[in-house]
């Protein structure tokens, strides 16, 4: 038998040891997200993949709010974050720290997503766009790579929040 562990059995570390831990060289960017609970979703997959820190970008709410909240569970309070109105002049002041920005976007030219291993940068700053609309194409033109997600059916793209997990999950496997 296999036993399923309960909550209390997980060892996960504390919120304390969560902030004071070494984050992975993650920063993710939202730019117009428009739902709240996508929002907080990616504050919660955030926390479990280590994220140094998410940027809230244009017309992205920030915490406090009951709808970020009710699916966040907390993680608002342990992710660093922080709001910038202009999401070009924060992808120009990345570069110039020697971050590799990546657009997570369908282009004609793009990096799958299960290649971003071989990436030699070693930080990186995701950024996801708009549910309808996705990522401005300044933003692209701007990018050092853009990231896109293999899919086999016949929908042309992910919940930005589904997007997120399957996207961190992937670059955060170069720092374990």
């Amino acid at each position: 038998m296999n036993k399923k562990l309960k909550l209390w059995e997980l060892d996960r570390v504390s919120e304390e040891e969560f902030k004071q831990q070494k984050k992975f060289p993650i920063i993710v960017i939202l730019n117009d997200i428009r739902s709240l609970n996508n929002i907080g979703s990616f504050f919660r997959t955030s926390d479990a993949f280590n994220v140094e820190k998410i940027y809230l970008c244009g017309i992205t709410a920030n915490p406090p709010h009951r709808d970020i909240q009710k699916t966040a569970l907390g993680a608002t309070e342990t992710v660093e974050w922080e709001y910038r109105r202009s999401i070009i002049e924060l992808v120009h002041e990345l570069k110039e720290q020697g971050v590799a920005v990546c657009s997570i976007e369908q282009t004609e030219k793009t990096t799958f997503l299960q290649n971003v291993a071989e990436l030699p940068e070693e930080k990186f700053a995701l950024v996801f766009g708009n549910e309808v609309n996705g990522v401005d194409q300044d933003v692209i033109d701007a990018s050092n790579y853009i990231i896109e997600i293999p899919q086999f059916g016949t929908k042309h793209s992910l919940n930005v929040s589904v997007c997120a997990g399957v996207v961190l999950w992937e670059f955060s496997k170069k720092y374990f």
